[in-house]
């Protein structure tokens, strides 16, 4: 028997969303709904310091005016700390965990960056248990020198050897906090999601994620990473700026349907604009339309 696609959104409530993040959830939820799938809603509040569950409360708002439906209850990563402990166990009793107490000026100063993340060259890895400083410490996961590989649904076939284009990564800051990439890995597999749908700037973290996703026994899911929203000056959608502002949209334009609409046509979806729900364009989603770029928004005058 075939098994159900589970996808999901998940917005770190550090401000508000904007279009690019409404995009991302946009495709991820008509891909599991054409699929008769579910789809969940996770928020990932792990620095509960930056991420006040207020912002989170508005992200919710902000998602119930473009009529998205989610399964299931809210999974907030800021509960969670116990299971995340556990998977972090997992790794030790492996002998993969070891602590780093590199200052985030030694760890650009000591390695070569590649993309937007420098690679760790195990300096802490060395240390004799005598040299290790009396203070807590990051703990770090060691990597093997392989390759990982994947193909993506849109970005196609994509490669990355972790030890010369990451090096052993972080699963837990000094300050007891967890990472992103043990979290999420841990997340999506205790929740049984099969398609992960995000950014096409989060490329680079999936074979991190697969490697631990081996590591812990999960099913790995499927990959596919959304081209970036610009705006007119090719820049990013920022989460304050303009038109892309959510308190802006939404007392612009009570119907979201020109939003939705608007989003689709950008993204190749549709021949035309027009107004849509996200349940009337289900029914005509088709991914072989999706572009793979980055995509120069037309907001086709919703907003004049």
């Amino acid at each position: 028997m075939e098994k159900q696609t589970i996808g999901r959104f998940a917005p770190t409530p550090s401000g508000r969303l904007h279009l690019g993040n409404i995009f991302t959830a946009m495709i991820g939820y008509l891909s599991a709904r054409s699929q008769g799938g579910k789809y969940l809603l996770r928020i990932e509040d792990l620095d509960v310091a930056r991420c006040p569950k207020s912002v989170a409360y508005g992200i919710m708002r902000d998602l119930d005016y473009f009529g998205f439906e989610f399964d299931g209850e809210i999974l907030w990563q800021s509960e969670r700390a116990q299971v995340y402990e556990r998977y972090l166990n997992t790794l030790e009793r492996q002998g993969l965990i070891y602590p780093c107490y590199c200052s985030r000026a030694q760890l650009h100063a000591a390695t070569a960056p590649h993309g937007d993340t420098p690679v760790y060259d195990g300096t802490c890895r060395r240390l004799s248990p005598s040299e290790r400083p009396v203070r807590a410490g990051a703990s770090r996961v060691i990597v093997p020198d392989k390759n990982v590989s994947f193909t993506d649904v849109l970005q196609g076939y994509y490669e990355q050897n972790l030890v010369k284009e990451c090096g052993d990564f972080i699963v837990r800051r000094a300050d007891g906090v967890f990472a992103y990439q043990l979290a999420v890995t841990v997340d999506d597999g205790e929740s049984g999601v099969t398609e992960v749908v995000r950014g096409r700037d989060l490329l680079s973290s999936a074979p991190r994620q697969l490697f631990l996703f081996e590591k812990f026994g999960f099913q790995k899911p499927v990959f596919m990473h959304v081209p970036l929203l610009l705006d007119s000056d090719g820049a990013r959608m920022s989460k304050r700026e303009g038109k892309s502002n959510m308190e802006y949209i939404r007392s612009t334009l009570p119907d979201s349907r020109r939003v939705i609409g608007m989003l689709a046509f950008n993204a190749g979806l549709t021949d035309r604009y027009e107004p849509l729900s996200l349940n009337e364009l289900s029914r005509e989603y088709n991914a072989d339309k999706l572009k793979k770029d980055d995509i120069l928004l037309d907001d086709c005058g919703i907003f004049s």
